[in-house]
Formats: structure tokens, sequence, C-alpha cells
């Protein structure tokens, strides 16, 4: 079984379809790319996936659960996690805060006991801490740790909102234009830091991305996004190569 099946997924903004029958299906630990055009839908897509839009057709079925129209909480606790193509860390919070507000879905205490600061709270409080550092070591941030988020490199805000995202502990990375903004040393680190995640945290991953040296570099299977429908589907090289595709995308 796929992890994603997602089947006729459409939706429609008033008389205009801006996605229509999308379907695709992602295997456990393969990293996917969606690419297109701007405009073609890839973010609604996203924004479907994520439960910040309902579908007006179709269904998303993760991992055997049916999350088609569930809340973006829901789907997160389901175990899907994404970052933005303009990052949206918290700015004035530490690195060490951010990875850690990440946490929520798997470490857990009442009111009363963060109140009280009772012995739970403070074993809770410390398995955070230690998983928060954890996640900061593999992305080699652990330095930065009382840093502001604001005030790290660009390509450093990258990594933190992937560590970020990894902390609410997913089984579907989503990555909307990861390497938007950044020079070719930062897209060549970039590269390397997913497959690492996704070889380290046995992940899926399925990433929106304009860079085609990135895409053909990591991706195993692409889909092509054209005017909100599917061009083409299939292995990477194949895809890339294919006349429709360098025609509506990629120039003559």
């Amino acid at each position: 079984m796929a992890l994603l099946d997602v089947e006729g997924l459409g939706i429609s903004f008033g008389g205009l379809k801006a996605v229509d029958n999308f379907s695709v299906s992602i295997e456990k630990n393969e990293l996917y790319g969606l690419i297109g055009p701007n405009g073609a839908g890839k973010t609604t897509i996203f924004n479907l996936l994520t439960g910040v839009y309902k579908p007006t057709s179709g269904q998303i079925i993760l991992d055997g659960n049916n999350i088609t129209g569930k809340s973006c909480e829901e789907i997160n606790k389901h175990g899907v996690a994404r970052t933005f193509q303009n990052i949206r860390l918290f700015a004035n919070l530490s690195v060490f805060d951010n990875v850690k507000a990440g946490l929520h879905n798997n470490y857990v205490y009442s009111t009363l006991d963060g109140i009280l600061r009772t012995p739970k709270y403070y074993k809770v409080e410390k398995q955070m801490d230690e998983k928060a550092i954890e996640l900061l070591k593999v992305f080699e941030l652990e330095n930065f740790r009382d840093y502001k988020a604001s005030n790290l490199p660009y390509g450093q805000q990258r990594k933190l909102e992937i560590a970020r995202a990894l902390a609410t502990d997913p089984k579907l990375l989503l990555l909307d234009e990861p390497a938007a903004g950044m020079n070719p040393n930062e897209t060549e680190e970039l590269m390397n830091t997913i497959r690492l995640v996704r070889d380290r945290f046995d992940m899926t991953i399925l990433l929106i991305e304009h860079d085609m040296k990135l895409v053909s570099g990591i991706c195993d299977r692409l889909t092509v996004l054209n005017f909100g429908q599917v061009l083409k589907q299939g292995e990477t090289q194949e895809v890339l190569h294919d006349p429709q595709v360098i025609k509506a995308y990629l120039g003559d």
C-alpha cells in the first residue's frame, strides 16, 4: 500500500477550477517531486493535503486513513507536516524554542501540571529538551540554539524550518520550494539535507521546486502540473525529457 493515495482531487474558487482531477500515489520512503509553471496549482494541492483548503471533489488517503476535509491540526496529528515557500519561523523565539514548539504531538502534560510544576511536568520538559537538541544536531544547528531564529543565515533558517516540521513526527513531509532564494552552494547543501532527512528518518517527501538541478538530482518520480491538471507522471528523467513537459514548462 502506498503511503499517500490521492484520487480525483479538485477544488474550485467560484467558477475557476484551480485543481481538477488530481491523482497521485506515493510509496513509503519515496522522494517525489511536484513541478509546473507558476499558477499551475502546486501550492493549492499542498493546501488541500494539509487542510488549509477543503476539496470539492476527490479523496486523500494517508497510510490507510481517509484525511479528506479534516482540519490542519487533525491532518498534522495523522502525520503530515510542511514547510513554506516563504519561511515561517517564530522569528523572535530562539532556534531551540522553534523546534520545541513542534513537539506538541507526542509530549503532553496537563495545564495543572504546568501550573504546579509537577514531576510529570519536569519529566516531559526534559524529554522535549533532549529531543529538540537531537534534531538540532542532525542539522548542525546545536551551536545556534540560543540565537533568535531571525538572526540565522537564510540557508540555516531553511534547515530550522525542516527541523521544526520533523519535530511533529510526520510520516509525510511536504517541502514547498525549499531552494527558493538560495545560491548554488546553499542549494547543493540543501540537496544533501533532504537526502539525509529521507534516509535518517525513513521519511516520505513530496516537494514543489523550480530548480531543475535539485529536482533531477534527488527526486525518484515526478508529477508535472499545468493549469491545475496532471500533464505527465513518471520517472524523473523520463518526465523531464518529455516534449510536452519541455514545451509547457522548461521552454523549447
